[in-house]
């Protein structure tokens, strides 16, 4: 396993006086000073190098929900690319953590593997199991649902619409425009048993032939040859099945649940409550380097995805990421606006009345199911905009 080389760059301008003496007593002494080596400066912030030592962990440890892929592009952005290791065992990427232009911010970043690489465990059961993990990626239905027992507060939004949707055969259904146009249909919806916005289409009416069997996997979408259809990310599923997917090779058509009611925020930068204000001072400089980021990656994503790839290559856990896949999702979260500007200018920021709406749709779904959230939730529960820079934006 490559260890990353131990060491911190310090930006200290050193002012050396030289002083000439006098040859004579009609000569005046002159002094000189030695060229002075500014600090590495952000080109965005105009943060200065080592921003975030002695305020953040000497190590700034970020739990995602899957394997590495372009949709978690922008925390690899803060990777520097010159200096970093894949840790195979724990599944993770760790460097330098920098902001925009490359400027080293005086700790380093670790990006710790989900989903399948840590046995399907949710990030909220992360943060509260491992006290050494700082952040992680919780959707907002996510921090609704566990919001009495293991709470917690997103700092940034990550994605403004969440990449889920639920993908059909164009050339069985191709009347079918949208989610609810779907329902309309005789089509099997498979899915990730026990996923919320599920049990909220079903409640609205929305789909009725839904099936929690889906385990990630094209073999029961191929066996139907279309007349079934099911989940996946819009920003990846429609190249893969397109152009890697032995046996289908074609187009599908998509919709995103965001489109049809259930307006989730996804890879929303999340932490425990109390961590808002431990590590305040520490999230007021860096929630603004990761809008930055998210911006830096979609404009220029090559450092970043070369990351990706190293690291799946080298995890070799089963999962399959290519090129293709990752330039098509950049592609489309630009095009679909998957991640992009709230309401306002701003990236990276929430809409209150827009999580307040989707409380009021969740908490009934989450009561029936056994798992009440908090009583009185709202927004200001478990999102903030605190940190969030407003004049970040894309």
């Amino acid at each position: 396993m490559n260890q990353r080389r131990n060491r911190r760059i310090l930006f200290i301008p050193v002012v050396a006086a030289l002083v000439l003496a006098a040859c004579g007593d009609d000569e005046e002494s002159e002094s000189t000073t030695a060229p002075t080596t500014a600090p590495a400066t952000d080109s965005t912030t105009g943060e200065t190098a080592g921003v975030l030592a002695g305020i953040c962990p000497e190590k700034v440890v970020i739990q995602t929900d899957w394997n590495p892929e372009a949709e978690h592009g922008f925390l690899y952005q803060m990777i520097s690319p010159d200096d970093y290791s894949v840790d195979t065992d724990k599944v993770s990427v760790s460097g330098s953590l920098i902001s925009s232009g490359g400027v080293d911010t005086g700790v380093d970043i670790e990006v710790r593997s989900g989903g399948p690489a840590i046995g399907f465990q949710t990030v909220t059961s992360q943060l509260y199991a491992d006290e050494s993990i700082l952040l992680g990626y919780v959707y907002t239905d996510e921090a609704i649902q566990n919001s009495a027992d293991f709470p917690t507060i997103s700092i940034e939004s990550g994605f403004e619409k969440n990449p889920q949707m639920i993908m059909w055969d164009p050339e069985t259904y191709p009347d079918v425009k949208t989610i609810e146009d779907l329902g309309k249909t005789d089509a099997v919806v498979r899915y990730f048993g026990g996923a919320a916005y599920m049990e909220y289409f079903l409640a609205e009416g929305i789909l009725s032939n839904v099936d929690g069997s889906y385990q990630g996997t094209p073999d029961l979408f191929l066996a139907d040859e279309g007349t079934a259809a099911q989940q996946g990310f819009g920003s990846a599923e429609p190249y893969i099945y397109e152009n890697e997917i032995e046996g289908w090779m074609k187009p599908i058509a998509y919709s995103y649940i965001n489109d049809a009611g259930w307006e989730n925020y996804a890879e929303s930068i999340a932490t425990k409550p109390e961590n808002v204000t431990t590590y305040a001072d520490c999230f007021t400089k860096l929630v603004p380097i990761i809008q930055q980021a998210s911006v830096d990656f979609l404009g220029a994503p090559a450092d970043a995805n070369a990351i990706i790839l190293d690291a799946v290559a080298k995890f070799d856990n089963g999962w399959v990421y290519s090129q293709g896949v990752a330039d098509y999702g950049v592609k489309t979260i630009l095009e679909d606006g998957l991640i992009s500007n709230g309401p306002d200018d701003t990236v990276g920021n929430f809409d209150l009345d827009r999580v307040n709406a989707l409380i009021e749709k969740a908490v009934p779904i989450y009561t029936a199911l056994g798992n009440p959230p908090k009583e009185g939730l709202t927004a200001e529960d478990i999102v903030t905009n605190q940190f969030v820079d407003p004049s970040i934006g894309l």
